[in-house]
């Protein structure tokens, strides 16, 4: 099984890199996985509505160029909510259904373009707060690893 996640920005902070690292590592024994990061776009404040689709449309279009195939699951606060282990049983779905990749799209600051968002064959929203876009990198990692904990009915905290 491969997952990819696809995110714009880079990761700054040294905790979350170190945190992603670690989870990473953990799920080389489930999956192999890669952390692609697109570049994100100069998004200076009060903006008007259009130039803040433009930015998405422009960070989305860079993010489309690397899903080639798998089942694309895009990161929104629209999305559907999952508990762990119905996110675990999802998971367990799509790699049923033949899926050997799954690719999870996060946004930059402004969230996914309209084309992304459409793209997708999943739309997954983790709350609805808000959330740093590269915070939620870790989150993701850790959801991911705690749901191959569940579908291999591995004890793991709760």
């Amino acid at each position: 099984m491969n997952v990819n996640i696809l995110a714009v920005g880079k990761i700054k902070e040294k905790y979350i890199k170190e945190g992603m690292s670690e989870f990473t590592k953990r799920l080389s024994a489930h999956c192999n996985t890669r952390i692609i990061e697109v570049a994100d776009e100069s998004a200076p404040e009060n903006l008007s509505q259009k130039d803040e689709e433009s930015i998405k449309v422009r960070e989305g279009e860079k993010l489309l160029r690397h899903l080639k195939d798998g089942y694309t699951v895009a990161l929104d606060i629209r999305g559907k909510k999952f508990t762990s282990e119905s996110f675990a049983a999802k998971l367990k779905d799509i790699m049923l259904e033949g899926n050997s990749t799954v690719n999870f799209v996060i946004g930059g600051s402004l969230g996914l373009s309209e084309e992304v968002l459409n793209r997708a064959d999943l739309r997954l929203s983790f709350s609805d707060m808000t959330f740093p876009h590269q915070l939620m990198r870790l989150i993701l990692l850790e959801q991911v690893y705690r749901a191959f904990r569940i579908i291999n009915n591995f004890p793991y905290h709760k």
